[in-house]
């Protein structure tokens, strides 16, 4: 089934391509979260086309198609909701990394980043689950 959103306001120029550039900003930080553990990928291709519908109807339409990140966006936009692998992945790689930062960073500190993940696990708990997988 093929979505077709509506055309963003009509925005100046200008405007149109800040949306544009901090979609494209965001959608490059969630490919870097992609490989790299404690940066999440999910809410970051979420803000993108977020950004991307406030700028630019062909952008948008381009991440909704994709093949990795459509579906994701789609299910979010359609019932708030995150695939069940989505969320162990997610969890895994948030509690190996945490474990990884607490090791390695200074005691003072060491609990942050398990922290922070624990709050996003327990939020992401929370979410339904779609059917995809």
């Amino acid at each position: 089934m093929k979505t077709v959103a509506p055309s963003p306001p009509t925005r100046p120029r200008w405007l149109r391509w800040v949306w544009l550039v901090c979609g494209t900003l965001s959608l490059l930080t969630g490919l870097i979260g992609v490989v790299l553990p404690l940066l999440p990928t999910t809410p970051f291709v979420l803000l993108s086309a977020y950004c991307y519908s406030q700028g630019s109807a062909r952008y948008e339409q381009w991440l909704l198609a994709h093949p990795r990140f459509g579906p994701m966006v789609r299910d979010w936009r359609s019932q708030h909701a995150v695939p069940l692998r989505a969320k162990q992945f997610a969890w895994v790689t948030m509690g190996l990394s945490s474990g990884i930062a607490w090791w390695f960073m200074p005691p003072a500190i060491g609990w942050v980043p398990g922290a922070c993940c624990a709050l996003v696990a327990l939020w992401m708990w929370r979410l339904p689950t779609s059917d995809r997988r």
